[in-house]
């Protein structure tokens, strides 16, 4: 019997909570936490700190009204490092958004300490354009 690795089962519950549990969102992400969004799009950038992190997720909601989604399919981790391979959805100004998309996470002391997503699709970027 394989046990999953604690981060792996971290990444899950983040993934659960999102545009579920706010709170829990935030508190699986270390203060001081760094999440990059490449590309050049309302989305994009660099945000910093829990409270800017916890607000560019909530914007997700908010930018494509109520209906962005992401559905995870797959997580590798191991003590220092986590990779989440997800499908994310979402309609927004008569563009449908159907793409998978990672996320590199480093993650120090049981928190998310940095992001960075990884479009894996062209969409993404005509989607948040």
């Amino acid at each position: 019997m394989s046990t999953e690795h604690p981060n792996a089962a971290l990444v899950r519950r983040v993934f659960a909570a999102f545009g579920k549990d706010a709170m829990a969102v935030s508190a699986a992400l270390a203060r001081d936490i760094v999440w990059r969004v490449p590309g050049h799009t309302v989305m994009s950038g660099e945000y910093r700190g829990r409270r800017e992190v916890v607000e560019f997720l909530r914007r997700t909601g908010v930018e494509t009204a109520g209906t962005y989604g992401s559905r995870l399919h797959t997580v590798f981790a191991d003590d220092d490092w986590a990779v989440a391979i997800y499908r994310a959805t979402g309609s927004r100004n008569g563009i449908v958004l159907d793409v998978d998309q990672a996320l590199v996470i480093r993650i120090a002391d049981g928190r998310w300490q940095d992001v960075t997503a990884a479009p894996l699709d062209s969409a993404f970027e005509r989607f948040w354009a």
